[in-house]
């Protein structure tokens, strides 16, 4: 019998820090603690704009700067003001930083094949499978969701995500002109605009518009085709929900394509029933109403 999650959680991260040396002052027997060689392990394929590190790292920034001092000072990595904006700072790593990278690569390796190495084939490739469920679940626990303004940098690199996803998916392509001018509706006081993010970067959004008072439609529902199988599409589907209700909305209304098997699951699943079609849109051949 599984145990509580949250007992089981605990019980495993005691183990694997315990094995892979998380508290060792010398991780890896590299001669710096965990920290800086984490950061070196992110400081791979060129330059690293500082502020995009502590996103995705979701690192505190006078601890950051700690980190990138100690490296600097080791001579493993150079900071510079970034030639397109004085304002940012990238981080780079130098001749001896990419050895000393390459150096904790290997031995990650190697600690790796001495804990698998004893399993047998069957063992490994389940553990193999378990830990990838794992990682799916922990990136998925860790999503946040967020208000933004439509119009934000972030909000328009989602939905430019999702036109491109939709130009693929529909015979004859998409027309962007046709569905982009609606950051007006989807902002304001009678409009919303959520994005989500994973690892410091947006991995999906959904946008709000209202119909009428009592009416609110759900638009520009993606989801990265990487976090897709981990709930993430309902947990902004239930978002925009809430979002609606506190709009004063009674009712919210979605098209869709058949051609979007999974939206067209999820929707019906989220209690979603289809009505004759209310808009003049070319693209879906399903419409959708659900009561809050």
């Amino acid at each position: 019998m599984v145990d509580d999650p949250v007992a089981t959680l605990r019980r495993f991260n005691r183990s694997w820090s315990q094995r892979v040396g998380v508290l060792d002052e010398s991780f890896l027997g590299s001669g710096r603690p965990l920290g800086p060689s984490r950061l070196l392990f992110e400081l791979r394929g060129g330059g690293t704009g500082v502020r995009e590190l502590r996103e995705r790292m979701d690192l505190d920034s006078g601890y950051l700067s700690r980190l990138l001092r100690q490296l600097e000072g080791e001579g493993l990595i150079a900071v510079t003001p970034d030639p397109a904006d004085a304002r940012r700072r990238i981080a780079t790593l130098t001749k001896r930083g990419e050895a000393a990278q390459q150096d904790l690569d290997d031995r990650s390796d190697a600690l790796a094949h001495g804990l698998v190495d004893a399993l047998s084939d069957r063992q490994r490739v389940r553990l193999a499978e378990c830990l990838d469920q794992a990682d799916r679940l922990v990136r998925a626990a860790t999503v946040s969701i967020e208000l933004v303004d439509p119009a934000s940098a972030d909000a328009r690199t989602a939905v430019a995500a999702y036109f491109r996803e939709l130009d693929e998916t529909f015979e004859g392509g998409f027309d962007v002109a046709a569905g982009a001018a609606d950051e007006e509706t989807l902002g304001g006081e009678r409009g919303r605009f959520i994005v989500a993010r994973g690892g410091g970067v947006v991995v999906g959004c959904g946008g709000l518009q209202s119909l009428a008072d009592d009416i609110g439609e759900i638009k520009r529902m993606w989801v990265h085709r990487d976090w897709r199988g981990l709930g993430l599409a309902g947990r902004l589907l239930r978002r925009l929900e809430q979002e609606a209700a506190a709009l004063g909305h009674q009712v919210v209304r979605l098209d869709t394509n058949s051609s979007l098997v999974e939206a067209l699951a999820m929707y019906r699943a989220a209690g979603y029933v289809e009505i004759p079609r209310y808009n003049d849109n070319p693209y879906p051949d399903h419409w959708f109403e659900k009561s809050l």
